[in-house]
């Protein structure tokens, strides 16, 4: 049984939720801080497959399982066994996210993303999930400005994809209006940071 606090963050690219998270990291020190794809070795290779530019013919459907193999790999070798200890783990995107880009965004369909995942996560869902949500045209204009990024393939991706994404965040509020909080990503950093922070805060308190 789980006696720690699964945590995730969530926005489309450029959205700063990585930045935040690693200051919120510094705020919450006890906390395990993961991302996904990766946060594990062989997680971390599929990583390199999906991401990868120059991998321009994969199919959405093999995109979305390579995700959820991932997923799996990295919730049984490290999220898992931390909670299980009673760790607070604080992971930069799960599931939402293929909801969001190969449900969504792909046309896969939200029901048939989420039918996959849930082969690879079994019952376990974050008790929170904070959404950074902001204008496509400005999480983009971001991207392009921050030369130090990793540009990866999603990035490529042209602006009708990401305005998708959007929509598939916003389906997912409305799906799980008691587990995902929106932020506002479009202020300054230290203001989504203190919002970040109040709600993770709140959360633990109770």
């Amino acid at each position: 049984m789980n006696t720690g606090m699964f945590i995730t963050f969530e926005g489309p690219d450029g959205a700063g939720k990585t930045t935040i998270l690693s200051m919120v990291a510094n705020h919450f020190k006890e906390a395990m801080v993961t991302r996904e794809p990766g946060g594990i070795d062989i997680a971390e290779q599929i990583r390199q497959v999906i991401l990868n530019k120059e991998n321009t013919a994969m199919d959405p459907r093999t995109e979305a399982l390579l995700y959820a193999a991932a997923r799996r790999q990295h919730l049984i070798e490290k999220v898992k066994p931390a909670l299980e200890e009673g760790k607070i783990v604080l992971c930069d995107r799960f599931v939402d996210s293929s909801l969001a880009y190969q449900g969504h965004a792909r046309n896969l369909g939200i029901d048939e993303a989420w039918s996959i995942n849930k082969f690879a996560i079994e019952e376990l869902m974050p008790q929170l999930t904070i959404y950074f949500d902001i204008e496509p045209e400005l999480g983009l204009r971001r991207i392009n400005k921050n030369k130090d990024r990793e540009v990866n393939r999603l990035d490529l991706e042209d602006l009708e994809f990401h305005q998708k994404v959007r929509e598939g965040y916003y389906l997912l509020l409305e799906r799980f209006p008691d587990r995902i909080v929106k932020i506002d990503a479009s202020g300054t950093l230290e203001e989504v940071y203190d919002q970040t922070v109040k709600i993770i805060s709140e959360k633990l308190a109770k």
